[in-house]
């Protein structure tokens, strides 16, 4: 399964120089875990961290100027992190299965002369084969444009190695969204699918209020507007019973729900419907909580046999009982630890979400005195550590066992 080992980010807006996991920069830290928790006061970065895999997510789809406005983006200048001159720097190692050798992958962004953003630098290393330790060499390295990549599974400095001179026209698009599509560089095109499949979940309950467009779709989108067309594309590949199971499955966490149900229209829509305690007639998706609808998505989410490799989910407490937080997040963790193929990262900002997780899955941001975020891992607390084997991580939290002191 594809996992990020660790990711490190410099002078993106408050994440001035920020790393969690082991990056090749530090590693000293131990790899990230299937299922990464960040936790930490208003303002103190969650959502930029979370930003700053959607920015990169973006700069393969569409560019890196473009992806400088994407999601209420502002621009380069504006991204940048107060008093700094650039460049954006982005680090991630990650493998592509579990015992094969770490990958690196460094991308810097900055601005020329007219403030326009480009790539600056770009490189991808890997150690050679066979070998558990020692420095990782190139097989992308791309500076202002100019470089070479390594075909196959060669590196820099093999002997033999097809070594293709690389000359880009356009500074703004990745090289691995151009090499990622040629066949002699397989590990390119692992690195850049990994990315391109990404999901970054904003999950709208007013969104999936709306009376969806007929037809099935395969993946629930950002906003889960299409959450009865996934479950009518269930219904066409799985079979009626086997969506009705699911949706049963999903019946028996929400308290006071009876029944969850498809409803087909004339026009051939699939509506969800709800049978409620205490009310004789169902209500439609229309009438439900926000918080309702915000878990039977997410649980949704996690029925895909082809959950993306990294899921990114913000505050998934807002609107939500607290019981239901415990709920969810325990469905989170057996999900990444029942060996899938999915990594996920959540912030979060409930200690009754953080009760149901490990100290080595919750990493604490917080502001230092100049402004800028530091992030620390719970697990490296001795304290916390010994403690959380007796009281739950997220009373902790509550306590103020977790900030510092």
């Amino acid at each position: 399964m594809p996992t990020i080992e660790g990711f490190s980010v410099k002078n993106y807006g408050v994440l001035k120089d920020i790393t969690i996991g082991r990056v090749i920069s530090d590693k000293s830290q131990k790899p990230l875990t299937q299922l990464v928790t960040i936790i930490g006061k208003n303002g103190t970065g969650k959502s930029t961290l979370i930003d700053a895999f959607g920015f990169l997510a973006d700069c393969l789809k569409s560019g890196v100027e473009e992806a400088c406005y994407g999601n209420e983006r502002r621009g380069y200048q504006s991204l940048l992190s107060k008093g700094s001159s650039g460049p954006i720097e982005f680090e991630i190692t990650y493998r592509e299965i579990n015992n094969s050798r770490p990958i690196t992958y460094n991308l810097v962004i900055s601005a020329d002369q007219i403030g326009r953003p480009y790539i600056s630098h770009e490189r991808l290393r890997q150690r050679r084969k066979g070998e558990k330790r020692g420095w990782p060499y190139s097989f992308l390295n791309i500076t202002d444009g100019k470089g070479n990549a390594w075909a196959g599974d060669m590196l820099e400095g093999d002997e033999g190695a097809t070594t293709t001179p690389i000359q880009l026209s356009d500074l703004n698009m990745p090289a691995i969204t151009t090499l990622g599509s040629l066949k002699e560089h397989p590990r390119i095109t692992q690195f850049r699918n990994f990315i391109q499949g990404w999901y970054l979940c904003y999950f709208m309950p007013n969104a999936a209020r709306d009376l969806p467009l007929a037809g099935p779709q395969k993946h629930l989108n950002k906003t889960g507007s299409n959450l009865s067309n996934v479950l009518q594309y269930m219904e066409q590949i799985k079979g009626k019973r086997h969506m009705q199971s699911i949706l049963d499955g999903i019946t028996k966490r929400i308290s006071g729900i009876e029944k969850i149900y498809t409803q087909r229209t004339a026009d051939n829509r699939l509506l969800l419907c709800f049978d409620e305690i205490g009310f004789s007639e169902p209500h439609f998706v229309q009438k439900m909580s926000d918080g309702t609808i915000k878990l039977v998505a997410y649980l949704v989410l996690l029925e895909d046999p082809e959950l993306a490799p990294l899921v990114c989910i913000e505050e998934p407490e807002n609107g939500l009982y607290h019981n239901l937080l415990t709920v969810l997040a325990k469905e989170l963790k057996e999900k990444v630890d029942n060996r899938s193929k999915s990594q996920m990262f959540i912030t979060t900002h409930s200690p009754y979400f953080v009760n149901a997780l490990s100290p080595e899955e919750v990493w604490i941001l917080e502001k230092d005195d100049s402004g800028f975020s530091v992030i620390r891992r719970a697990s490296d607390m001795e304290l916390v550590k010994n403690l959380a084997k007796e009281i739950p991580l997220g009373d902790l939290w509550y306590s103020n066992y977790l900030e510092r002191r």
